[in-house]
């Protein structure tokens, strides 16, 4: 079972959870906004992905465009860009599809179709 994590109102999310259930993948859903990742959790992520910790930002959410991050991200550390993300779900890309030693961050259909069938 992956955990699924994501924001219901989000129409990405939406998709990648009817890709689950029409291939019948089960899940533990998890609403972001509701249920932070925590600095530890995001930190296991990171390096499970093997992905820029850049790309586990929402680039495209009003919060990260109002702190302008496309800005203030190249000068942070990776403590801070944790600690930042941990301290608001919307500002962490969804949806995420969580299993033994895989991480997928965003929905690609192709993707979620190779790692999780």
């Amino acid at each position: 079972m992956i955990k699924f994590i994501c924001y219901p109102k989000c129409t990405t999310c939406q998709r990648a959870r009817k890709w689950l259930d029409d291939n019948k993948i089960e899940y533990e859903m998890r609403d972001i906004k509701l249920d932070n990742p925590t600095y530890d959790e995001l930190k296991v992520w990171h390096t499970v992905s093997k992905q820029p910790l850049k790309k586990l930002f929402n680039t495209s959410g009003l919060i990260y465009k109002s702190l302008s991050l496309s800005t203030r991200l190249p000068s942070m550390s990776e403590e801070e860009m944790l600690s930042l993300l941990a301290s608001d779900g919307m500002l962490v890309k969804r949806p995420l599809a969580i299993g033994d030693g895989l991480v997928l961050i965003g929905f690609k259909e192709a993707e979620w179709e190779s790692n999780l069938k």
